[in-house]
């Protein structure tokens, strides 16, 4: 059953808005008369199949924008509450026929509803630190993640958890609480270092470590590296590199956005290199799309689309390179989830399903629709909680059915997302991303007492370190009355 789209401002809207767009970064007239109405974007929008109604789906979405371009309809919250409600998956652009450019009229409509959003003097504040001040500055956005690595250690977390005192918070704050990522013993930070490949160099690339996955996925970011280096291929990691801008043009924030772009297009136009890879599908998307992004600025738009041609997905840039595949053996059942980002907007789908295979020993699993959401979609976890939480436990049911012992993603806030999934419903289920596989199995091939290592130089000649200890670790945790527990580092 649909919902009719009615454009008459809804009296109970908070404020009387202006009715039309503003004309600075507005939809493109071009880019909203495409569409045609025709409905293929029904059963690929993720929010449409669970309400079933129109105003949630891509096409009912369209039609408000096309109101308010019209001027039949203002921006009210009546309104904008339906593009909220989009998570942003871009499953309708990858399908529709008529090639409607949705994620450019989602990200340009959000800037909108953002200059007019009737937002509290705390809610707005919390905003402008976070999305404004931290995620921008990796320094302050290392020191939260620190003090979150130590209310997890220092039995804060615990004492708060048996207590039941979060219950007493306002909102869904327990539940929140609950899905915070586990932080590791060490993070991953970009300091202009380099890492050299092992044998005859392959090629060369720059590597985005991004804000938030250096905090929580360190050591997965130390597996990407390893296997960029086993296989030939050195990796330099740009100090002056920032935050990709994704989830602000998410947020409706295109301005800072622009800023960050700018900022990443000095810090890795500046380096020699064949490729800049990505190992998140989210950060890939926006950095390809940066020449978009800045289309109109004279002194970067050459440029924005020179490193845009020059992105590559970590499942891309190893297939084609292609890596010398692992002779080390893994006993999985593997089956893998399709990032929204990689596959409906770089298209990468085959690329990890062929790296997964290359693996001896591993069994990979079809899941039912791999492409659909899994409810992540950077804030959309706060923001949409309850949609965000039906995505998942559609998404858990899909992962549970086929058996697998291990699900396998390409995209930091999928793979926190679906950490959250396994310990909800107590599945035994891993979570890790593709490239951790490799690791494994390239490390499966060395034999007791070889070490791995991650030879590590700044730009400046200095010679670093970083030896990797899987053997002496290994039998560190196994001395005799032991109890001191390590993760890898």
């Amino acid at each position: 059953m649909t919902e009719d789209i009615s454009f008459t401002p809804n009296s109970r809207s908070r404020v009387t808005p202006a009715l039309g767009f503003d004309t600075h970064d507005a939809p493109a007239e071009e880019d909203l008369y495409k569409c045609v109405h025709c409905g293929f974007c029904l059963q690929a929008c993720p929010t449409y199949l669970q309400t079933g109604l129109e105003t949630e789906s891509p096409r009912g979405r369209i039609a408000l924008m096309k109101a308010v371009n019209e001027g039949r309809l203002g921006i009210g919250e009546d309104v904008y509450r339906h593009w909220d409600m989009c998570i942003q998956c871009r499953a309708c652009e990858d399908i529709c026929p008529s090639g409607v450019p949705y994620g450019r009229l989602i990200e340009k409509t959000m800037v909108q509803v953002e200059r007019r959003r009737r937002v509290s003097l705390v809610g707005r504040f919390i905003s402008w630190l976070v999305i404004g001040k931290i995620l921008p500055d990796q320094n302050a956005l290392t020191g939260v993640v620190g003090a979150l690595r130590l209310y997890q250690r220092s039995g804060i977390q615990r004492a708060l958890r048996l207590s039941g005192l979060l219950k007493l918070f306002p909102g869904k704050i327990a539940d929140l609480e609950r899905s915070l990522p586990n932080t590791p013993d060490a993070f991953f930070a970009a300091e202009g270092q380099t890492y050299q490949a092992q044998g005859r160099p392959r090629a060369s690339v720059a590597l985005l470590s991004g804000c938030v996955m250096p905090l929580v996925h360190g050591p997965q970011i130390r597996s990407v590296v390893r296997v960029l280096n086993r296989n030939g291929v050195e990796a330099f990691v740009p100090k002056s590199q920032v935050c990709c801008g994704a989830i602000h043009t998410h947020v409706g924030d295109i301005e800072r956005a622009r800023d960050l772009a700018r900022r990443n297009v000095d810090a890795f136009l500046a380096l020699p290199v064949d490729a800049v890879v990505t190992a998140s599908a989210g950060c890939g998307t926006r950095m390809k799309e940066y020449g978009e992004l800045l289309c109109d600025d004279q002194l970067y738009a050459q440029r924005a689309r020179d490193l845009s041609e020059k992105v590559l997905d970590i499942h891309e840039f190893l297939s084609d390179l292609p890596i010398e595949p692992p002779k080390g053996s893994l006993d999985y059942k593997v089956t893998y989830q399709d990032a929204c980002h990689l596959s409906h907007t770089q298209g990468v789908r085959e690329q990890p399903r062929a790296l997964i295979e290359s693996i001896p020993g591993i069994r990979l699993v079809e899941m039912p629709d791999p492409t659909r959401c899994c409810g992540a979609g950077g804030t959309y976890t706060i923001t949409q909680r309850d949609m965000s939480l039906r995505l998942l436990d559609d998404k858990m049911a899909s992962i549970e059915g086929t058996g697998a012992t291990v699900v396998a993603t390409g995209n930091p806030g999928c793979m926190m997302q679906l950490q959250y999934g396994t310990d909800r419903n107590n599945a035994r289920i891993e979570v890790k991303y593709v490239t951790d596989l490799l690791d494994e199995a390239y490390l499966a091939e060395r034999t007791t007492g070889v070490k791995v290592r991650l030879t590590r130089q700044s730009h400046d000649g200095d010679s670093g370190w970083e030896e990797e200890r899987h053997e002496l670790r290994s039998k560190w945790k196994s001395r005799p009355g032991d109890r001191r527990q390590r993760r890898d580092r």
